[in-house]
């Protein structure tokens, strides 16, 4: 059972060596954060497509307005839903990842029945793989613009929609890989806020630090994942405010101090691989790592819930529950969970109890 337990999880820590980040992203990663990234912006009347705005080469952006013409005939391009794909463009990389979205913009009572008017956004940069892992957060970022898409002449292009644009790069994709590089080799007990809903608070910092601790704290967590509901989280997180305290990030220092933090095997197993992504500067592979953590936590959860029910009936299922949290190195996490999840079923939390007092004894025979 370790056996499998081990390979299971070297597996999924081991993305690099599996994934094929390597051949479609890390080239042009060396010693740099910022890959060649571009935008462009089109006003959509009707059928028709006008450029407004672009970062790309001349040649490039009458190509991608073809490629985007046929998508939107083909209504392929829903508004306010962002759409990813590869293309092949007259750029140094040949074939990029491009997401583009459609912004309808507002009917007036003039026009009741107007259709097909709006803007589309696309954004160019890395491989389709890789953008598809920041869909939401670009999804966000283009609906960002729509205060500043209100009229058609855009007489606000250079002073706010042109710099937004071109920082959607900056601002959507690289925020995990600030946080990587500000916490280095501490990133376990971010990892451990996340699954265990403790708060993070960041202090003597800028609020653009504040903004990437709590979107990765976010990201990492696995609220709406699991096969948890709400209630359960919640309840997770009350029982996390009574018994943790703050994790503080202390920026006044550098690199900065972390205050009351908690960690466990698990976190601390995956602390080299986001160092190592973070090392070759590619955002794309420290997000699939990131995603591939969460996985490996959710299925842990999940067996963890089944050896509970089994556990009901059969004592050899309650000593195969003590081995495999013994074996995971995540049993604090996983029994938070479990009991918040469970908190309903008498028999599955005098179990869990168990269990606990299983782990504090594992913990104290170590120390």
């Amino acid at each position: 059972m370790f056996t499998s337990q081990t390979s299971s999880f070297q597996e999924s820590i081991d993305v690099e060596e599996r994934d094929d980040f390597d051949s479609e992203d890390i080239s042009g990663y060396s010693q740099k954060t910022q890959l060649n990234c571009y935008y462009t912006i089109y006003l959509y009347q009707g059928t028709s497509l006008t450029l407004i705005d672009s970062s790309l080469p001349s040649e490039a952006e009458p190509e991608l307005r073809t490629y985007i013409s046929r998508r939107l005939s083909k209504g392929a391009l829903l508004g306010g839903m962002g759409n990813i794909a590869t293309v092949e463009l007259s750029l140094p990389e040949e074939a990029v990842g491009c997401y583009c979205c459609l912004l309808e913009q507002e009917r007036s009572p003039e026009q009741p029945d107007a259709d097909g008017n709006g803007y589309v956004i696309c954004f160019m940069g890395g491989s389709e793989k890789g953008l598809n892992l920041f869909r939401l957060e670009l999804d966000k970022y283009v609906q960002g613009l729509h205060s500043s898409l209100q009229t058609p002449e855009l007489q606000n292009l250079e002073t706010e929609v042109r710099p937004y644009l071109s920082r959607w790069y900056e601002e959507s994709v690289l925020h995990i890989y600030r946080v990587v590089q500000l916490v280095q080799s501490n990133i376990s007990f971010l990892l451990h806020a996340a699954l265990s809903h403790t708060h993070v608070e960041v202090v003597n910092s800028d609020e653009r630090t504040k903004a990437d601790v709590s979107r990765f704290i976010k990201a990492a967590s696995l609220q709406g994942l699991s096969q948890q509901d709400t209630t359960a989280a919640s309840l997770c997180k009350a029982l996390s405010e009574e018994t943790q305290c703050d994790l503080v990030i202390d920026c006044s220092t550098s690199p900065p101090t972390l205050l009351n933090n908690v960690s466990n095997r698990f976190c601390d197993d995956w602390n080299q691989a986001f160092l190592n992504a973070a090392e070759r500067c590619n955002p794309f592979l420290l997000r699939q790592i990131l995603e591939n953590f969460k996985l490996k936590a959710i299925q842990d959860m999940n067996s963890l819930k089944r050896f509970v029910r089994q556990a009901e009936m059969s004592h050899y299922a309650l000593f195969r529950c003590c081995q495999f949290l013994q074996g995971c190195g995540n049993g604090d996490v996983l029994l938070q969970n479990a009991r918040a999840e469970h908190s309903d079923l008498p028999e599955a939390c005098s179990i869990i109890t168990v269990l606990e007092e299983f782990l504090r004894d594992q913990s104290q025979a170590q120390a």
